[in-house]
């Protein structure tokens, strides 16, 4: 199994900032986001730029 992705303190701050209802579920988007990119570490822009095409 791949290890996640490693979360900058700044991404995980906007992580928070999300519904605790989909939170989980905008994890999992993002550490998906980061895989496809091929990222070892979520930023914030990563953060934004999964709200903007997720429509959060």
């Amino acid at each position: 199994m791949v290890d996640p992705p490693k979360w900058t303190p700044e991404a995980k701050a906007k992580l928070q900032n999300i519904p605790f209802f989909v939170r989980t579920q905008a994890r999992e988007r993002i550490e998906h986001l980061a895989r496809v990119a091929e990222l070892d570490v979520i930023t914030v822009e990563l953060v934004e730029q999964a709200r903007l095409e997720f429509g959060q």
